[in-house]
């Protein structure tokens, strides 16, 4: 007996059916982001590990647990990209393009990290992701804001997802919180899990991240890092948002929220479903004003964000949200006898020269006549043409409106124009 061949575990294959609605959302956003004129950028699935070292941090889950990094036939250290931002920093700066003009892009792909599988994440996963450069003040932050609220909108969302927003300031505003921030948590050491107590002296911010509910009652006691910032950055928060509370978009400020990668400062912000469960951020991004200069060129500040497609898709099935239904066939053609199969194909390429945009199905199966039109009539098409022997020597088509319910007999020389008039009436 034979072994079932399976896909390796946390990577996930997406049908057909499933796929009618990720390209639903997927075209929203596009349609959202180019509205904004944000550019399309494509970029590598395999990056040197190194940038992602200098850039995340080593102390943090994705560098010392997560990426998928091998070496290569040359003995080149390389890993399959675990986050989009710094590919599309690495792109901006090898291709000039901040000097051409072009500060804003958007991009969309798979991204892979070694996590335990679960509802709304695997080890392969899809990412929309956008990007700003060179572009300070906190008007850009406010668009970043606009333009994810209005995704939420187009999708019937804005309802069910919650913006958490805060700021981390500045790198020396964070490394005086550190400071604050261990001493405090050293008189709690003994009450912190084990992966708190491995941060408190490697990363500590994370362990404000914390899931763990007996954490979480420590740190309620804890300094907040919003004491810790300097002028400018406070003035910064408070400007993004007056801006908010103007343009009527509902927020939280969380004074624990940050980010899970090093190379964050100022503004961070994630919006959430709390239906998820664990898996409850839809969307994450903020500020990288520093991102540049880890990987040794100017300084250019930053800010971005990513959609988790997977947990989008899953939020969009679990509220059963109405989606517009795509049709799979616009019409459906039968072949009565095999040997005229080239009179289908020949009308079918007709068709398709005229209107492109019509998808013809050919039924070359050896089913009976009544299985075909079942068939026709399961996927929703709404006609079917018959070709047979009969039809070719009457130099004509008998046609089956299935929206109407009626059939008719169609001169070969009309047909093309009938199709366009009927396409027109039904749409």
């Amino acid at each position: 007996m034979y072994k079932i061949i399976k896909s390796i575990r946390g990577m996930h294959d997406y049908l057909p059916e499933e796929l009618k609605l990720w390209n639903y959302i997927e075209n929203i956003i596009k349609e959202v982001l180019n509205s904004y004129c944000y550019l399309e950028i494509r970029l590598p699935i395999l990056e040197k590990t190194e940038i992602f070292q200098r850039a995340i941090g080593n102390v943090t889950d994705i560098i010392e647990k997560e990426m998928y990094s091998f070496e290569d036939r040359k003995g080149s250290n390389i890993t399959l990209r675990p986050e989009g931002t710094i590919g599309c920093v690495r792109a901006i700066i090898q291709n000039n393009l901040l000097y051409k003009k072009k500060q804003k892009f958007w991009y969309f792909g798979p991204m892979f990290r070694y996590e335990r599988p679960q509802k709304g994440r695997y080890r392969q996963f899809y990412q929309f992701g956008a990007e700003v450069f060179g572009i300070d003040g906190e008007d850009i932050d406010l668009e970043i804001i606009l333009l994810t609220y209005r995704i939420w909108k187009r999708l019937g969302l804005e309802n069910n997802i919650i913006l958490e927003i805060n700021s981390i300031g500045s790198q020396l505003d964070r490394i005086k919180y550190k400071k604050k921030l261990i001493f405090f948590l050293k008189k709690y050491e003994y009450l912190l899990d084990e992966d708190c107590k491995r941060r408190l002296y490697t990363n500590p911010l994370r362990i404000l991240d914390s899931k763990n509910k007996d954490v979480q009652e420590i740190l309620t006691k804890a300094p907040l890092l919003n004491e810790y910032l300097d002028t400018a950055s406070q003035n910064h928060f408070q400007s993004l948002c007056k801006m908010m509370d103007i343009h009527g978009i509902p927020y939280r400020h969380n004074k624990y929220l940050v980010r899970g990668l090093d190379y964050y400062s100022s503004t961070v912000f994630e919006w959430k479903n709390f239906e998820l469960g664990s898996q409850n951020t839809i969307c994450a991004g903020g500020r990288y004003d520093s991102l540049f200069e880890e990987l040794n060129t100017n300084k250019i500040s930053g800010i971005g964000f990513a959609i988790g497609m997977e947990r989008l898709v899953l939020l969009m099935q679990k509220l059963n949200i109405f989606f517009p239904t795509v049709r799979e066939v616009d019409i459906y053609i039968i072949i009565i006898g095999n040997h005229n199969t080239f009179h289908a194909t020949a009308l079918s390429e007709e068709i398709r020269n005229l209107y492109p945009k019509l998808k013809i199905f050919i039924d070359f199966s050896d089913d009976n006549i009544s299985k075909k039109i079942k068939h026709a009539a399961n996927i929703l098409a709404p006609i079917a043409i018959f070709i047979g022997d009969n039809e070719i020597k009457k130099k004509c088509f008998l046609v089956k409106d299935l929206v109407h319910k009626k059939q008719y007999y169609i001169l070969k020389s009309d047909i093309l124009i009938k199709i366009n008039h009927f396409f027109k009436i039904i749409k």
